[in-house]
């Protein structure tokens, strides 16, 4: 009787129950009208203790660095940003909104934080260009699942908690998806363009864009050291050890000083400046990646050195924040991250009862019988994640199916970060697929569109990533590449 638990679960959804009470009454109901009253007290149990956990306090970390930075006047410099390299090409505003999303993707790790804070901003910006609203709201919302997929990512954080996988490994693989997400979409909107009669190409003027004193020394440092580093790791330098490290590290930051000389005679001032007030908030990606992969901390602890980064950045060297802000900052922190943590602490109660039915070993057995073909079982798998994800949120729906396929899979010898990659993106995507794509829903209050005109002109953009998905799924270089790489996948 218990394997009737997704059904009703599902019901439970239609008829409009929220997703929090229906990942609990669904389950609770059926053990009650099975007998099972001592199970059912297992089940709300397990709410709490599916919370209890140190991975997981990344979440509201990461939720909490992306409200700082928001807040602290960090998405408008990722804004110009954009504009500097993109906004003189055909369209280029919706490109711009395309760039900004993989930007702000480095910082936030939410799809929801990407389209209420760029679509805020850049949704007014375009139609006052030209822009249709409706348009401006779709690539908004198709250009915001990137947020989940490039590193931070927090359904990536729940999927290495679920499934014990390597936070590191899961960060890496999503790199060159996320990317591919992003220019997939910016080659959509220049085939489009003579289609929605997008403005013209222009050169983007900046008026009034300045550099405090501090934020010039820090950027100047910053640039160096980052390109330093990286000519230091990728030159075929000689082994060395102790003095000589050093020596070699201050010889690649003296090159990267060179070669930045040598690039500053070639642009424009009003460029230079952008391009500098954009380091600072650049350098968030850098210190997370590099610190777990330098093994220097955990991912949890580097989603707390997020924090205490954006908090060093908004309040002395930007300057753009008070502490009369950090109330509102906190509150909104804590209540986002407090619907995730519930829905995660509501899924593995769910899971419990998932193990309970034997839910599945019934679905290997039965997806078996479709086919022994690895490929064709991730093609379907991959209309069925792509179903689901219109329905449910990213976060419930992998903790939900990834107990249940990924034993699948791997077993039929898909490595499990190359799955854990193919699930997370597919069901990213989902949170802008109508008809319940929760972004859709956050788009449509940030352009005051209906949802139902937004969903129609987000199919041509839902049609490229469907396009990456599958692409993703035949070719697993490119998630697995940048993992074995740096060792964190055989």
């Amino acid at each position: 009787m218990l394997i009737w638990f997704l059904p009703l679960f599902l019901l439970f959804l239609l008829i409009g129950l929220p997703v929090f009470f229906g990942l609990l009454a669904a389950p609770g109901l059926l053990l009650w009208m099975n007998g099972q009253e001592k199970d059912i007290t297992l089940l709300y149990r397990n709410v709490y203790n599916g919370m209890d956990s140190f991975p997981l306090m990344a979440i509201p970390f990461f939720m909490l660095a992306g409200e700082l930075m928001n807040k602290g006047g960090i998405t408008i410099r990722l804004v110009q940003f954009s504009q500097a390299l993109m906004g003189h090409l055909r369209g280029g505003l919706a490109q711009v909104n395309v760039l900004s999303s993989i930007l702000f993707a480095g910082l936030s790790g939410s799809a929801v934080a990407d389209t209420s804070a760029l679509g805020s901003m850049l949704v007014p910006a375009m139609e006052k260009e030209g822009y249709t609203r409706r348009y401006a709201a779709a690539i908004t919302a198709a250009s915001s699942v990137i947020g989940p997929i490039i590193p931070p990512s927090g359904i990536m954080i729940i999927y290495a908690y679920v499934m014990g996988e390597s936070v590191a490994a899961l960060f890496l693989a999503g790199i060159v998806p996320g990317i591919l997400v992003g220019v997939g979409l910016m080659v959509m909107i220049r085939v489009t363009a003579d289609k929605y009669d997008l403005p013209a190409a222009k050169r983007v003027e900046f008026d009034g864009v300045e550099l405090g004193a501090l934020e010039k020394w820090v950027s100047f440092a910053l640039a160096r050291l980052n390109i330093g580093l990286l000519i230091w790791v990728i030159a075929p330098l000689p082994d060395t050890s102790g003095l000589m490290t050093w020596v070699t590290f201050l010889a690649a930051v003296a090159v990267a000083h060179a070669l930045l000389l040598a690039l500053r005679t070639q642009v424009s001032s009003d460029f230079r400046t952008i391009c500098k007030r954009a380091i600072v908030p650049l350098q968030t990606p850098v210190l997370i990646l590099g610190g777990i992969l330098g093994g220097v901390f955990t991912p949890t602890e580097a989603a707390a050195v997020a924090v205490a980064y954006a908090v060093f950045v908004a309040f002395f060297v930007l300057r753009t924040m008070s502490l009369r802000d950090l109330p509102d900052i906190l509150s909104r922190a804590g209540l986002t991250s407090a619907v995730v943590l519930l829905l995660v602490g509501a899924a593995m109660a769910f899971k419990t009862v998932v193990s309970l039915s034997y839910a599945p070993q019934i679905l290997a057995d039965y997806i078996l019988t479709l086919s022994e073909n690895p490929l064709i079982l991730l093609f379907l798998i991959n209309l069925l994640l792509f179903i689901v994800g219109m329905f449910l949120d990213a976060g419930p729906a992998i903790i939900i199916l990834g107990p249940i396929l990924a034993p699948i899979f791997t077993d039929l010898g898909v490595d499990s970060i190359h799955f854990a990659i193919i699930m997370s993106v597919n069901l990213t995507v989902g949170l802008a697929t109508p008809p319940m794509g929760l972004v859709l829903f956050v788009a449509a209050a940030v352009s005051k569109e209906k949802v139902e005109t937004i969903a129609k002109a987000i199919l041509p953009f839902l049609a490229i990533e469907i396009a990456v998905i599958f692409l993703i799924t035949y070719v697993p270089a490119i998630s697995m590449t940048i993992p074995r790489l740096t060792g964190f996948a055989n």
